[in-house]
């Protein structure tokens, strides 16, 4: 089994995607689509977790960056993740990580990134979904507002619907994705 395919089944065995052809469920943009998928669960597993980072770790091979991050809350695991297997003894891969808050602190400093980032740096963005790319098209804006370069992003699952990749490289991005709907609904036929 490859490691796509053991995360794809990682979904399935921690309930992570839900797929409901009759009433669907509401996305963030209002719409609504039959899959659910749910990172957030999948990250609080550790083997889901080892999957991710290689599977990233894998398909950024060629990329070069300084930091990685992206919008909270779902950003955080998949960036420290992916730190943390790049820093393993075998890889000597030193990315630092950011969050992109929603809003500006009220208070201290009134930051949008927190994090270790230095204007200049070559950043990647991560998320743990796309669909239609805004909370990416977010990510970019911000870390690009901080003197960041942002060429690539890194989604988890793309969930190819509302034009996402497109919105993304129309701003200059180019999207890599671990996995996409059809492979969460081809590993659920399968169970």
């Amino acid at each position: 089994m490859t490691l796509q395919e053991q995360l794809a089944k990682a979904f399935h065995d921690t309930q992570s995607f839900k797929w409901d052809r009759d009433k669907g469920f509401k996305l963030a943009s209002g719409e609504i689509s039959p899959f659910y998928v749910d990172c957030r669960a999948l990250m609080a597993h550790p083997e889901a977790r080892r999957l991710v980072a290689e599977l990233a770790y894998e398909a950024i091979a060629g990329i070069e960056f300084d930091c990685l991050g992206g919008l909270e809350l779902g950003a955080i695991p998949i960036a420290i993740t992916i730190s943390d297997f790049g820093c393993a003894a075998s890889r000597q891969r030193l990315w630092r990580t950011f969050v992109v808050r929603k809003q500006a602190k009220d208070h201290g400093l009134g930051k949008l990134i927190e994090g270790s980032i230095t204007h200049g740096d070559r950043a990647l963005i991560v998320d743990d979904v796309l669909t239609s790319g805004g909370s990416l098209l977010k990510a970019v804006a911000v870390a690009r507002d901080a003197g960041l370069r942002v060429d690539h992003a890194l989604v988890i699952v793309d969930r190819q619907e509302q034009d996402g990749k497109a919105r993304l490289e129309k701003e200059g991005v180019r999207l890599m994705s671990l996995l996409t709907i059809q492979d969460l609904m081809q590993t659920m036929s399968q169970a």
